[in-house]
């Protein structure tokens, strides 16, 4: 096409034409069609969010990976291997990823699904999920970290033979050692809530190594926990309120029981050098008693919320907040 062609072609299409005019319209309207196609809706799912299932054995991991999976829990037994199946939020939940589409969004009916993983809580194996913490996949949206709110509360031989018996006296007790320091109190600690925050304290280390070990400034993505403490409908059970203060309570005492013996090893091996894996292997921030709000620092946000899995007495299960917990965070 020669000079003259270009200008005649440029000529008419400034002119105006019926023809011109119709094709601006068409062009015009189908293109932001086009754009919402190709840029909106063939991007609506890349990758599926998982989450990871972590606690001590018998809190209700797997029966709760049930109650979501089918709706109802099912008999289970002592998980042995890691499980991984695909469930969907209920209708009346709704992603945060999908909180700004449009309700006549086609994709926005379609069953938001997720991969949900549960893990052996023996402690023998729970080499699993440290493991899948430690490779931590980008699809990983959060960890739920099972307990049960109503082994916390059970004393311990000793406190049971004094006569502390019953989640009112263990209740009491949480309540009335909040704030004392880790070390104090009187109260007999139960042998459930010492392996719980045992398991919840290396959860978190691996998850603060993730953090200080990250070789740019800006960091690994941020990972919300949720600690769902199971069986509140019993009458034994600690409320959520109790339950965290009972975990950080005995987590300064797992985190100065170990400070203690890698001290001890540095006196060893000759003390230099050791002050940088000292502080690796150190659960939060400076000195004090721990608070699960230190580990917001590393960009982990824990939050306690209490439900149940298995319904006693005619009541039902309660995990409406845990599912809410899970579609934020989707």
């Amino acid at each position: 096409m020669d000079l003259e062609g270009i200008e005649a072609f440029f000529t008419r299409g400034l002119s105006p034409l019926i023809s011109t005019i119709i094709i601006s319209a068409i062009i015009a309207l189908s293109l932001p069609l086009f754009l919402h196609f190709y840029l909106y809706r063939s991007r609506t799912t890349t990758t599926v969010p998982s989450f990871l299932l972590l606690g001590p054995s018998g809190a209700g991991k797997t029966s709760l990976l049930t109650l979501l999976d089918r709706g109802n829990p099912t008999p289970t037994h002592t998980s042995q291997t890691p499980s991984t199946i695909t469930c969907a939020l209920p209708p009346t939940h709704r992603a945060a990823s999908a909180r700004f589409r449009s309700s006549h969004d086609p994709t926005s009916n379609a069953p938001q699904r997720f991969h949900l993983t549960d893990t052996p809580g023996h402690g023998k194996l729970r080499h699993f999920s440290l493991d899948a913490l430690a490779q931590l996949p980008t699809a990983l949206k959060g960890l739920i970290f099972v307990i049960d709110s109503a082994a916390l509360a059970a004393p311990s031989a000793g406190a049971a033979a004094g006569g502390d018996v019953g989640g009112v006296g263990a209740a009491a007790a949480v309540a009335g050692g909040e704030g004392r320091g880790g070390g104090g109190g009187g109260a007999s600690t139960s042998s459930s809530l010492t392996e719980a925050a045992e398991y919840l304290h290396d959860v978190l280390l691996v998850l603060q190594r993730r953090h200080t070990s990250a070789k740019t400034s800006r960091g690994p993505a941020a990972l919300p926990v949720l600690i769902a403490a199971n069986k509140v409908d019993l009458f034994t059970a600690l409320p959520a309120s109790l339950v965290k203060v009972a975990l950080e309570r005995e987590i300064t005492r797992v985190r100065e029981t170990r400070g203690k013996g890698l001290l001890d090893s540095g006196v060893d091996m000759g003390g230099e050098g050791q002050s940088e894996e000292e502080e690796r292997d150190w659960l939060g921030g400076g000195e004090g008693d721990f608070r699960l709000e230190m580990m917001e620092e590393c960009d982990v946000f824990v939050k306690v919320v209490s439900g149940c899995v298995l319904g006693t007495e005619g009541e039902k299960e309660d995990v409406e907040e845990w599912w809410e917990w899970i579609a934020e965070n989707m």
